[in-house]
């Protein structure tokens, strides 16, 4: 039911029941909010939502407090900006004052409401706190001096993804929030999916920076140092640097990587069709043998973690593939190394991923062959923004180019594996092709696409009917787990991501704007399969002229050496 209320003094429509915020949204009237998350149940902590309305003696959140007919509302009056200057003021009087120095500045919540609100002088000297940063994670850094203690990464990694390594401990101005018996992160449950960081208003939370290892590598005369960025990449870049929002130019970002220093250049999508072939092949043996079924996707190293600390009855079924970033450094490391004469120990390998777990994922023991990782370093999406602005580029004048051979060629289906269901769909037209001789109907699956946490699908393909899944977000994936271990059994090939809508959505992306944005960068990537010439894996040539030069055939010997992995019970604290 539409009621009518009054804000500041302007009649506007509101929902029966709907919170003074929604309805505030709804109408385009923007208040400050720190603790609030979309889609989840108001807390009303941090007040700094307050509104002033008639007739209540105090200010309320407008975030909990529901609407009324016929309320009158004020939402920046003296009174109302006062209580939001104090509430910022207070939590300044024992932050650091290292606004030039933080990973987050012109970036911070707290900096943009200190600026909004013009606190321009200390009030309230409060002792600083003393926290040590903890850097012991691959991928993340923990700074809780900076914390300001809303709570977003607790609830985003609780409610949202389900697995709660964080939380609060200890009462008023002695409260913290820290991974379980205040260990390092490192040694928690934590899957490096860098979720929270995404939701942090501060730089309490961010990602570990590789910069100072790879500046002294493009520096180095003696090595050769190579780059691969993952299909998330190009179309986030179009965002940031003011070009159409949602625009792949992976054209211009191979012009300005080359122009930043690499030896070479190269789309990780080459090696997603590497995995796509290996894939499916690994998946038609399973069904022939009716074993290990359902099969599920292993590019995601979140889920890997998520696997080995807690189910892991289910690692056999996960894919022995490595992630495509691990097979292109492997095959970098062996197959490129031969064929350009150059040692294996003089290649820098670098990614740029949307992603922090890619991070843990380089450094994981599996992901080195006679001592050499198969990647070296790991950069988060926003680390190649800031890459480029250090090197004064300006991507938006960079002419496009292709990447460098020998692998340049990839496929439509390598690049739309970066959305939710993306790498279902790729294998499985891969799947289709082998088992039929013919190409998929239309080269589409529309049940598993789209942001949803779970989709599923049932494909009949030559003898055998397909039940698929494709599951995003942690949260999604417990019930799915306890489904098959109670007997469920219709399931023979599942995608799992971690982060929320897939790598587009990415925990080294830029800082989370809205869904729309999601929705766009998957549109971009599922628009440009339908105009590409080439869309399945099984017709990139360079990926054929790979095998015949060096793998031979599908889940070789060789493969097995460098494309292949496994994985093991992980033991954390929970």
């Amino acid at each position: 039911m539409i009621i009518n209320i009054e804000v500041n003094n302007k009649s506007i429509k509101a929902k029966r029941g709907e919170t003074i915020l929604s309805a505030l949204s709804r109408n385009g009237i923007s208040i400050p909010v720190l603790c609030h998350m979309d889609g989840l149940d108001a807390t009303g902590s941090c007040r700094m939502c307050v509104v002033e309305v008639e007739n209540l003696p105090n200010l309320i959140p407008a975030c909990s407090y529901p609407v009324e007919e016929w309320m009158k509302i004020w939402t920046h009056s003296p009174k109302v900006v006062n209580a939001r200057k104090t509430i910022v003021e207070l939590l300044l009087s024992n932050h650091p004052d290292d606004c030039l120095y933080c990973e987050r500045n012109g970036s911070c919540e707290l900096q943009n409401f200190a600026i909004e609100l013009n606190v321009r002088e200390r009030r309230f000297p409060g002792k600083k706190n003393k926290y040590k940063t903890d850097p012991s994670s691959a991928s993340l850094v923990r700074d809780p001096a900076k914390c300001v203690l809303c709570g977003r990464c607790v609830r985003m990694c609780d409610e949202i993804l389900d697995i709660a390594a964080i939380d609060f401990i200890g009462r008023g101005n002695k409260s913290l929030i820290t991974p379980a018996l205040s260990k390092p992160l490192n040694l928690s449950n934590c899957i490096n999916c860098g979720q929270c960081i995404m939701v942090c208003p501060t730089g309490a939370l961010h990602e570990k920076i590789h910069f100072r290892e790879l500046q002294d590598a493009l520096h180095n005369p003696n090595l050769h140092v190579v780059i691969q960025y993952s299909s998330a990449v190009p179309i986030t870049l179009a965002d940031e640097f003011g070009i159409k929002p949602g625009k792949d130019i992976h054209g211009k970002l191979n012009a300005a990587l080359r122009k930043i220093g690499f030896d070479k250049v190269f789309e990780t999508a080459f090696a997603v069709d590497l995995s796509i072939i290996e894939q499916s092949e690994e998946l038609i043996q399973r069904l022939q043998n009716k074993e290990k079924l359902p099969m599920f996707t292993s590019c995601c190293p979140g889920w890997i973690k998520y696997i080995e600390q807690f189910s892991p009855d289910f690692i056999e079924n996960i894919s022995t593939c490595k992630s495509p970033q691990q097979m292109l450094g492997a095959v970098l490391n062996s197959y490129y190394a031969e064929i350009q004469n150059i040692p294996a120990e003089k290649i820098y390998s670098v990614s740029v991923m949307p992603c922090t777990a890619k991070k843990f994922e380089a450094q994981r023991e599996q992901m080195t062959h006679k001592g050499i990782s198969d990647v070296d370093a790991v950069l988060t999406t926003r680390e190649l923004i800031k890459l480029i602005t250090l090197n004064g580029i300006n991507i938006t004048q960079c002419e496009p180019e292709l990447p460098d051979l020998p692998f340049r060629n990839r496929s439509s289906a390598g690049k739309i594996v970066s959305a939710s269901g993306g790498m279902l769909e790729a294998v499985l037209r891969t799947i289709y092709f082998k088992l039929t001789g013919k190409e998929l109907p239309g080269l589409k699956i529309n049940e598993i696409r789209g942001s949803k946490g779970y989709k599923e699908a049932k494909l009949k393909i030559g003898n055998h009917v397909l039940g698929v899944a494709a599951v995003n977000g942690m949260g999604s994936v417990r019930k799915l787990l306890n489904e098959l271990a109670n007997g469920r059994n219709d399931l023979h090939f599942i995608e799992v991501m971690a982060c929320p809508g897939g790598c587009i959505n990415g925990g080294g992306q830029p800082l989370y704007k809205d869904i729309a944005t999601l929705k766009n960068r998957a549109k971009s990537l599922y628009d440009a399969d339908e105009i590409e010439s080439i869309r399945v894996a099984h017709k990139n040539t360079g990926v054929n002229e790979l095998y015949q030069n060096f793998f031979t055939t599908p889940l070789s010997e060789k493969c097995q050496q460098y494309l292949h992995t496994t994985y093991k019970k992980r033991e954390v604290l929970l």
